[in-house]
């Protein structure tokens, strides 16, 4: 079966590394795991998944607090993105994005976005023989990604120059040229005008997506999912109806979200 990751998987993968790593992402975008959690998302028995979380305690990776959870420790750096929803966020989201993908036949991520990167935080893979791969602990830039694009469009003018054009953006090399933010906000201003927001080979050659932003039940914007397909079929998925597709997801979405409250006081 053909496949478009976003990163090539090595000839000879070490399992045991990939599920390290992966524990890394889910300690860092989720921000506390038990033990029969980490086990289910890896795929392996409890024993596997304590002994590798193990060693992430005694690299310093991790830690457990009083309740025997594991939360990231100070090897990891930065604290994780948004700690008290990203789970919830997740959980209420993908059996609207398994939906989406199924009437698609394509991938559908869920993303959050954290200063000017965003976070994907799931991905449920499209059926297509050819098709766009698993971005689940992807970091891309946010005004690149299509669900980037469309946070960013809810930020009020001030937000977004202190994001990308104060002394600490140009110190964290995030700033836009004084030649390209015209244009950057003329596109954010497009986006708020549909709705939604494309990505036309703007993360990966070969790819393009459209996403939308999703939001609380206050109006606050909590994060977006996007919907990633080979260029060579995204004019077609979009004549097929893929927006409003799209809007009826968000909304389905946003009821459950409403009545499962989740913040986004964390989420700048």
């Amino acid at each position: 079966m053909q496949n478009m990751p976003a990163r090539k998987l090595p000839t000879y993968p070490i399992e045991a590394v990939d599920n390290a790593l992966q524990l890394l992402q889910l300690l860092r975008d989720v921000g506390s795991l038990r033990l029969k959690d980490a086990a289910k998302e890896l795929r392996v028995a409890p024993s596997t998944a304590h002994r590798l979380l193990a060693m992430l305690v005694y690299r310093g990776f991790a830690v457990q607090d009083e309740s025997r959870r594991y939360v990231p420790g100070p090897a990891m750096g930065a604290g994780p993105a948004g700690v008290s929803w990203t789970r919830p966020l997740r959980e209420i989201s993908r059996p609207h994005m398994e939906l989406l993908s199924a009437r698609t036949t394509e991938t559908v991520n869920l993303m959050i976005r954290v200063g000017t990167n965003v976070r994907f935080l799931d991905t449920i893979e499209g059926t297509n023989a050819l098709r766009v791969g698993d971005r689940q602990g992807t970091v891309m830039p946010a005004n690149k990604a299509s669900g980037g694009k469309a946070m960013l469009a809810e930020l009020d003018p001030g937000m977004l120059g202190q994001l990308y054009r104060s002394p600490s953006a140009g110190i964290g090399g995030d700033s836009i040229t004084d030649e390209d933010y015209p244009g950057f906000l003329r596109e954010l201003e497009t986006v708020r005008a549909n709705g939604f927001a494309a990505n036309f080979e703007g993360t990966e050659e070969g790819i393009s997506a459209f996403g939308i932003a999703i939001h609380n039940g206050r109006g606050e914007v909590v994060g977006a999912i996007s919907v990633a397909t080979p260029t060579s079929r995204f004019r077609r998925l979009f004549d097929a109806g893929l927006v409003p597709l799209m809007m009826e997801t968000r909304r389905q979405l946003e009821i459950d979200i409403a009545a499962n409250p989740v913040s986004a006081a964390d989420a700048d």
